[in-house]
């Protein structure tokens, strides 16, 4: 998940990178979708996958909701038992204009954004020199670099954490997506206001373009090549991937077989996108290449040349952190070296999803039963999660006909009074572990915030569940692991002492409790009122002068001028403040560049607010030492609260925070 990072940030429980852009994107149940009848495979167990059955189940499937949802176009591609069972292209790649014609979505011709699968092409290069031994998985990623890190933290990073998002970085939305590929540098992308590590390395799943962008530099340097140079000649060409790149632009024989993309299929088409570290999600390809890289990942004969010799990529597909750094949240779903663990009906699935700002794509292979789907979209489509349920549903969907449940699910394993104990433990407000903490960018928690309750007396209660937008309950079903009531997700739970730590709810995220301090029920009021209290003294004002002019009532004593006026300033001064960091949050939440100036701006305004909390101060008292009537001591005494709090917000949320990077 590349892009939708504002999403994803915002609201962990929908969709995201967040999310934006080049990020997996977090999966959610899939809703209800109609499939024509086939022949039922050997044993009974569901429909046999042949090309005349998928593709009676596809064209089933996407014309409808491609047309129900607003999405241009779709290109999809299905294999299995070592070949391309089929390729299938849905709507349009150009939806045309007054001049042109309608262009229909040819999947071996057309190039979709690929966003965070990309990451698969970087993991992947990353094992090919573990493989050759030029790379070591374990030692400490400042190795090989030409520049420091930034770290909070004593223990190393490594490939293995940058490649399982535990390195412990906070997010970044800067640079991550535009439209002018003028001075393109991954080095100078990586080392220009790098995020700060937030997080003890190995020890939290939280998704990071940044990370993995990392990856992508490390193979530059170890490999001495340029890194789209390095994946297009030994993984794309290699897997007989021709119509591939992670060229920005695209080079000139491909331009003209780039899809366009749309916020909805009846908007216009959007220009070019640049993702700023290409090894994080610039991948353009057609389906065909994709399914190609599929069979590659499963072992199968493709291209020239195999990828990864079968012990990498055996090692490259198994979870690559366990208890000794994760604790239980080793119990829940992990990252392999680069893939999500997205597991359905009992069998072994790896994925990983993609957003740009307007493309949206999911690939998945079964390595045990060596098949795989790749599904890619053009739009965003009329709903904010018009594209995620589309894909959901489509990747679900193929599971569940295909590769229907083994049996039933497993039984409780936990007595009903420990996991009454374990529920109460985790009780309480959570937020997501894919959050930026150091600057004022920290507020973007305050939403999508996610409540858990005990029900039944030992269930827990999500209020939204887990990469969804509606309740769900959980039960546990073995010690600090917990499995959706009526459904097959699980989650896991790391707790210290009476505390819980974290809930690993998929591979590289997890839900971290929120601070007393920084509840919402408590952030929330004391901004609001605060506001309304400031607005309605600004208000004041006007109607203060206008009431004594038409009554003729006596100027206000000159006692206290000083310290009414520059309460006024503070006043002034803090709701600026605010109006500014909404106009800037909101800016970059929709992926565009604020200056610094703009953002210094914001900080001093909110500065001399905090520091009016003096002469609102003095202003009180003297009020109260000249006995002025109560209801003027009543309105000092609530300026005074409402500048108090909102310079408490300020602080508690980093608004005033040196670093202004984001």
């Amino acid at each position: 998940m590349l892009v939708r990072l504002g999403a994803t940030l915002a609201a962990t429980a929908v969709v995201a990178a967040t999310t934006a852009g080049c990020g997996a994107s977090p999966a959610r149940p899939a809703p209800h979708v109609d499939t024509p009848a086939a022949a039922a495979a050997p044993g009974g167990t569901g429909p046999a996958l042949t090309d005349t059955d998928v593709n009676a189940w596809l064209d089933g499937v996407l014309p409808a909701a491609l047309d129900r949802t607003g999405i241009a176009g779709a290109t999809v591609a299905v294999v299995d038992d070592g070949r391309i069972l089929t390729t299938r292209g849905y709507g349009h790649a150009d939806t045309g204009d007054g001049d042109t014609g309608a262009v229909p979505v040819d999947p071996d011709r057309h190039l979709f954004r690929m966003g965070s699968v990309s990451k698969l092409v970087t993991a992947t290069a990353v094992l090919q020199l573990v493989q050759s031994g030029k790379l070591d998985l374990d030692a400490d990623v400042e190795t090989y670099l030409d520049f420091d890190l930034p770290r909070r933290f004593e223990r190393a990073v490594t490939l293995r954490h940058l490649l399982t998002h535990t390195a412990g970085f906070e997010e970044r939305i800067a640079g991550l997506i535009g439209t002018d590929a003028t001075g393109l540098d991954l080095r100078k992308a990586l080392t220009t206001d790098p995020p700060e590590q937030i997080y003890e390395p190995g020890t939290t799943p939280a998704y990071s373009n940044y990370g993995n962008a990392l990856a992508g530099y490390i193979v530059q340097r170890v490999s001495g090549t340029r890194f789209e140079e390095y994946v297009q000649r030994d993984i794309l060409d290699r897997a007989g991937m021709p119509s591939s790149t992670f060229e920005q632009p695209l080079p000139t024989p491909l331009r003209d077989r780039m899809s366009r993309g749309y916020d909805t299929s009846a908007g216009p088409a959007a220009p070019f996108e640049i993702v700023g570290t290409p090894p994080a999600g610039a991948l353009s390809a057609p389906a065909t290449d994709l399914a190609r890289f599929m069979l590659a990942q499963l072992g199968e004969p493709v291209g020239f040349a195999p990828l990864l010799d079968r012990p990498t990529r055996e090692l490259m597909q198994r979870p690559a952190l366990d208890s000794t750094s994760l604790g239980t949240l080793a119990g829940g779903p992990r990252m392999t070296l680069g893939f999500f663990d997205e597991s359905r009906n009992g069998h072994r699935i790896l994925g990983h999803g993609g957003d740009t700002g307007y493309f949206h794509t999911h690939l998945q292979i079964y390595p045990d039963d060596r098949a795989g789907i790749f599904l890619s979209l053009n739009s965003n489509g009329s709903g904010a999660l018009a594209s995620h349920e589309l894909r959901e549903s489509v990747v679900n969907g193929f599971a569940d006909r295909y590769f229907p449940a083994r049996g039933g699910q497993p039984t409780a394993g936990v007595d009903s009074a420990t996991a009454a104990e374990h529920a109460a433990l985790a009780a309480g407000t959570y937020e997501s572990s894919r959050a930026i903490r150091s600057n004022f960018l920290t507020t973007i928690g305050l939403v999508g915030r996610t409540t858990v309750s005990v029900a039944d007396g030992n269930r827990l209660l999500f209020e939204p569940g887990p990469l969804s937008d509606s309740p769900a309950r959980y039960e546990e079903v073995a010690p600090w692991v917990w499995r959706e009531v009526g459904g097959q997700r699980t989650i896991a739970m790391r707790v210290a002492g009476d505390r819980v730590e974290a809930i690993g709810f998929d591979s590289a995220f997890a839900l971290l409790p929120v601070e007393p301090a920084r509840a919402s029920t408590v952030a929330v009021p004391v901004l609001a009122v605060s506001t309304a209290v400031l607005l309605l003294t600004v208000l004041s004002w006007p109607v203060g002068a206008l009431v004594r002019r038409r009554l003729g009532g006596a100027r206000r004593d000159r006692a206290g001028r000083t310290a009414r006026i520059l309460s006024r300033v503070a006043v002034a001064g803090t709701l600026l403040a605010f109006a500014g960091w909404v106009l800037a949050i909101s800016s970059i939440m929709g992926l565009r560049d604020v200056p610094g100036a703009v953002l210094r701006t914001a900080q001093v305004l909110q500065l001399v607010g905090l520091l009016g909390v003096l002469p609102a101060a003095v202003r009180l008292a003297d009020d109260v030492r000249r006995h002025v009537g109560w209801w003027k001591i009543a309105g000092s005494a609530l300026l005074l609260l409402a500048l108090a709090g909102a310079g408490w917000f300020a602080v508690e949320f980093r608004l005033l925070a040196p670093s202004i990077s984001y």
